[in-house]
């Protein structure tokens, strides 16, 4: 079992035919994800060539769902089409939204989640790597080399430290990785993955990856506290941060004591988490934990 991917995924990208969208619907198919076609207004009736196959370009989301079932749509479309195409995905009944697009303004992105919530459609990002569950599916830009199937689930809020934990964490595997985005309005919390992950029966052990600024990591340290049995491991960037400055995401600004990785550390570890102050020291902490746990038995 994984979270929110699995073997019933029916795949398409809106912006499948501009350079972003293209590039990583062919590394998406020729990782194995069940990615079935593609919508770029204008050019229904196109195809993109992958590798072993062809896929069909949609004038729609909703053609898409009705030619070949799609329940799962990645967005590789400008910032300012961004809300036209996220409204459209839910509007034709999309279940799983992967919005990959940088600098989608505020107000766009307010309105679009607000709108995903409303239907019932899971939206993960924007601005976010997107979501894998090694060799089941892979929705988004994570590249699927980089580990297998195992008992450690992820959530973070960095793409660059998402990879960078499956690198250091890739002996072990990963049941499913997600990277939620960092800018201040997103679809999916920390705190929604962390409630998938303790309802998965495949992770064992979770990873969470926070950083700088607001207040998302006390709030899923919170929850940790009050709902998780699973062992959490977390890491938060920004130690070095200079106050007042952004930093990275929009969402990455300390002000005073709030939002700081100081702050956030002491949250988490009051909550039972074993927080690193670097990613290596995050992985070693986590090898502990699964050198703790019972063997699986086959």
């Amino acid at each position: 079992m994984t979270i929110w991917l699995n073997e019933d995924s029916r795949i398409i990208v809106q912006g499948i035919t501009g350079s972003e969208g293209t590039k990583h619907t062919r590394l998406m198919a020729a990782a194995g994800s069940p990615v079935l076609g593609g919508v770029t207004p204008g050019k229904g009736g196109h195809r993109l060539p992958v590798p072993g196959r062809e896929l069909p370009v949609f004038d729609t989301v909703r053609e898409a769902v009705e030619a070949v079932g799609a329940n799962t749509s990645v967005v590789f479309v400008p910032p300012a089409r961004t809300y036209q195409a996220v409204m459209e995905a839910v509007g034709a009944g999309i279940g799983l939204v992967v919005c990959v697009t940088e600098g989608v303004p505020v107000q766009d992105s307010s309105r679009f989640v607000e709108a995903a919530l409303d239907a019932g459609t899971r939206l993960i990002g924007p601005n976010c790597p997107g979501i894998i569950s090694p060799s089941v599916a892979n929705a988004g830009i994570i590249p699927a080399n980089i580990i297998g199937p195992g008992r450690i689930g992820l959530v973070s809020k960095s793409g660059t430290l998402t990879y960078q934990l499956m690198k250091e964490l890739s002996d072990l595997g990963m049941s499913t990785a997600v990277g939620i985005g960092g800018d201040p309005v997103v679809g999916t919390t920390h705190i929604e993955a962390l409630a998938a992950f303790e309802a998965d029966p495949q992770t064992e052990a979770i990873v969470l990856i926070g950083e700088i600024g607001g207040d998302a990591e006390e709030r899923a340290a919170a929850f940790i506290a009050d709902h998780v049995s699973k062992p959490v491991v977390g890491y938060v960037a920004g130690f070095t941060a200079p106050e007042g400055r952004t930093m990275g995401h929009a969402g990455a600004i300390v002000s005073g004591s709030s939002g700081t990785a100081r702050a956030k550390k002491a949250a988490l570890e009051a909550a039972g988490v074993r927080v690193g102050r670097t990613p290596s020291e995050t992985a070693r902490l986590m090898r502990e934990v699964v050198q703790s746990l019972p063997e699986q038995v086959s």
